[in-house]
């Protein structure tokens, strides 16, 4: 197992720059997941520290291995695909065997590692099956143990769950993670699915046209985005723009509509222009009654509006709200809070400290 240090890594295809200047730190042991739409530069990083691509310009260092100029087969490196690449003449037993075989393990050894592997994978009892007689979860976790069974330094997972379903997605993930934490394995996944990344990682990087926009743990990446464009690509995300100005004990964001909203720390300036990013789970709906409102002052939030659609998605109800200002805002609420239905009226309100600022001028990456 080993660390990995990229330096500067810059992949160039004529005019064009496919990565830029990534320079990233994982740890041994550590899970990293880097995130990003289509053509963000994530697949390119991964194949530049697999050695399947040669890099332009920057350093890669495994441990203290400069492995830069390295071929693959010389990195230690355990690469997973989307499509498994499972031999399909081959048994489960031999594609699992097979980096062994190719390295000249002993025929004992072979046997006590592949067996270890598919114990840890609940696969015991599948060794003489071929590919085809296996579901889709079973042949991704065959090619998992493919590529930990030579125990490589370092684990790379490109895309290896998007064939899945949903729900066998969800099981996989859960047996990945298990597997990562009990081998330690350094290990990069490669996804554009949030909630996986936001499930399975220590830390997360966030690539958009080859330039970093922000790398952090889960939970801050999610609830304190440096970008409105991270904000908005990891998980659904409202945005109020409007003037910071000063309210006594605190700051308020007013709006072009007048309503004066408060807002919890924010390093920015008073009378900067703002955008506030409130999550869908952190805010809330009442009645539009005067009861029900919430009283100025108290730490909460009030913005008017009406509900436009309801979307049942069973453990929770999706609320689509139009504001005074026409600006949809989106509210996530459990089946067992209160129910709306399109065209009532409602109060949105949510607590100072899920109010998370950034410069109105940061409108794209």
């Amino acid at each position: 197992m080993s660390a990995i240090a990229l330096t500067g890594l810059c992949k160039r295809y004529g005019g064009f720059t496919a990565l830029n200047d990534l320079t990233l730190r994982v740890e041994q042991g550590e899970f990293l997941t880097i995130l990003g739409p289509s053509g963000s530069g994530k697949s390119t990083a991964l194949s530049l520290i697999s050695g399947l691509t040669a890099p332009s310009a920057g350093r890669i260092e495994l441990g203290t291995r400069d492995v830069t100029q390295l071929l693959p087969a010389e990195r230690n490196i355990g690469l997973v695909f989307q499509s498994y690449a499972l031999f399909p003449h081959m048994s489960v037993y031999e594609n699992v065997a097979f980096p062994l075989r190719i390295r000249r393990v002993a025929g004992a050894e072979i046997g006590r590692r592949v067996a270890e592997l598919l114990a840890l994978l609940r696969l015991s009892g599948l060794e003489a099956r071929k590919p085809k007689e296996l579901s889709g979860g079973q042949q991704q976790r065959v090619a998992l143990a493919r590529a930990l069974v030579f125990q490589p330094d370092i684990l790379l997972l490109d895309e290896p769950m998007g064939a899945l379903d949903r729900q066998l997605r969800a099981e996989v993930q859960v047996e990945l993670r298990r597997l990562q934490r009990s081998l330690g394995t350094t290990t990069i996944l490669v996804t554009h699915d949030q909630e996986e990344a936001l499930s399975l990682s220590d830390r997360i990087l966030v690539l958009a046209d080859g330039r970093v926009q922000q790398l952090d743990t889960p939970r801050r990446i999610y609830t304190r985005p440096q970008s409105r464009f991270v904000a908005d690509f990891l998980g659904t995300a409202n945005f109020l723009e409007g003037v910071l100005q000063d309210h006594g004990a605190g700051r308020t964001l007013v709006l072009a509509s007048g309503d004066r909203l408060p807002v919890g720390s924010t390093s920015e300036p008073l009378g900067a222009r703002v955008t506030a990013v409130v999550r869908p789970e952190r805010a809330r709906l009442d009645a539009a009654t005067p009861a029900a409102s919430p009283a100025a002052g108290n730490g909460a939030h009030g913005l008017s509006g009406r509900v436009l659609d309801v979307i049942y998605l069973g453990q929770t109800v999706r609320y689509h709200v139009q504001t005074r200002l026409k600006q949809m805002f989106v509210v996530t609420a459990t089946d067992r809070q209160d129910c709306f239905a399109a065209g009532d009226d409602v109060v949105l309100s949510w607590a100072d400290e899920d109010v998370w600022v950034l410069p109105a001028a940061d409108s794209s990456h």
